[in-house]
């Protein structure tokens, strides 16, 4: 685990500068060797800010692009912040010093003696309320790289999630602190254009959110790239991603995360299988975990340090337990992920986690992307459905009946969709994971 001493880029620096390693977006790249004497920041604002910044400054706070405005004093205040960096999109408050992207930056070479460790504040994706400000230490943000995952020095990482989210920051870290390169994304680029710029590129190892990969498998360009590591998180990653994107990449090692924004990285699963062993639960590793009322709940040194805000809850538990929200069920010596708490849908008193119903329809092959939902019923309160994106070729009649013939025999009855309905795209939201609002 790299020291908690040092500054990030003391890290990247003892990583090695070699003329090949480089950061890029769809705008240029640059050579972490000429970062180093001093580099516009041309490419990334956040990513080169926060190699130079860390170990010289109290607080970086990341904050997203979808981010409110409106909520961006109220934030401001909240975090202390001294200064703001930004591209020009939004209002500066009255009397905050500020400065545009394109601002000369140097990393300090030698982290200043006395200097204080720099706190990482992240938001979370809000998509339960309003976002919520987290501190992140840097040992904590690089504890998951301690993985046992073998990646050659000059491997080139990509991600779809945008570097400001914990997702994107865990990748961009790697590529960092793992002597490689770091090609990102950027929410003004096409999904095609992103993905032949990351074959171009020579991506090998590239992450996203199951939504993320399976727009990416409808695109004709996503042939343009031959990763050799293929990662999921952020969502439920059923078997049929999985077995898709073996499928697509047949020479990639296919992994899905368990992570988020409150209790970081807690594991990733590599056999290819939906769900995680039991055994992750066992004591004695590095990361504590349990399962409660459902929920699966994670203690570690990876675990955010608080919130922060006039009206900050608390993290975790009397015992130093972070509750995900995430709902698990055991069956045959596996956990299975069937949804989020708040996700519920009622049917007449039943509960429905429409993951649980999405991981039955998207085994179907007519079916690219689906999204189950409640629909108001004046006697059950909500009934079932399911919009679906389709293969090329596949009618919606004859879908809609075989989905509904595999949904009756893998489900209870009240689960079972009253509805399927063909429709041409389903909404991302901006963290890349799939929008459950009709």
């Amino acid at each position: 685990m790299p020291s908690d001493r040092l500054s990030l880029w003391q890290l990247i620096a003892r990583a090695g500068l070699p003329p090949g390693r480089f950061i890029e977006e769809s705008g240029g790249r640059v050579a972490w060797r000429d970062f180093a004497a001093g580099s516009s920041l041309d490419v990334d604002a956040a990513a080169l800010a926060a190699v130079a910044l860390d170990g010289l400054v109290r607080r970086i706070v990341f904050c997203p692009p979808d981010f409110p405005e409106a909520q961006l004093p109220a934030a401001i205040a909240d975090a202390g912040v001294d200064f703001l960096l930004h591209d020009g999109t939004v209002a500066v408050p009255a009397g905050l010093p500020a400065g545009r992207c394109g601002t000369t930056l140097t990393p300090a070479p030698v982290r200043p003696a006395g200097t204080e460790d720099t706190e990482w504040v992240l938001f979370t994706s809000g998509t339960t309320g309003r976002p919520k400000m987290l501190i992140h230490t840097l040992p904590g943000l690089t504890g998951p790289l301690d993985d046992g995952m073998a990646v050659a020095a000059g491997a080139v990482w990509s991600t779809f999630y945008d570097i400001r989210r914990y997702g994107g920051l865990q990748i961009l870290l790697r590529a960092c602190l793992g002597g490689g390169s770091m090609v990102l994304s950027d929410a003004r680029e096409s999904l095609a254009a992103f993905l032949a710029r990351a074959g171009r590129s020579g991506v090998t190892h590239i992450s996203g959110t199951p939504s993320h990969w399976r727009r990416a498998l409808m695109s004709p360009a996503a042939g343009a790239m031959a990763p050799s590591y293929v990662r999921l998180s952020g969502e439920v990653a059923d078997q049929a991603i999985l077995n898709n994107l073996k499928l697509a990449y047949p020479g990639a090692a296919v992994a899905h995360a368990f992570a988020s924004t409150e209790a970081g990285v807690a594991f990733d699963v590599r056999d290819g299988l939906a769900g995680f062993p039991a055994s992750l639960l066992a004591p004695g590793g590095k990361i504590d975990m349990r399962v409660e009322d459902g929920s699966l709940r994670i203690r570690s040194s990876r675990v955010a340090v608080r919130y922060i805000g006039a009206q900050a809850p608390a993290l975790a538990d009397a015992d130093g337990y972070v509750d995900t929200g995430d709902m698990v069920e055991l069956r045959d010596g596996r956990y299975f992920f069937v949804g989020r708490r708040e996700g519920i849908i009622n049917v007449g008193g039943q509960k429905v986690h429409p993951e649980e119903v999405e991981a039955v329809v998207n085994a179907h092959p007519g079916v690219r992307m689906s999204r189950v939902r409640g629909r108001a019923n004046p006697i059950t309160g909500a009934i079932v459905a399911a919009d679906v994106v389709l293969s090329p070729g596949y009618e919606v009649e004859a879908v809609a009946a075989e989905v509904l013939a595999a949904c009756r025999e893998r489900l209870p009855v009240y689960k079972v969709p009253a509805l399927v309905n063909a429709v041409e795209a389903l909404d991302l939201g901006a963290a890349g994971k799939l929008s459950r609002r009709a």
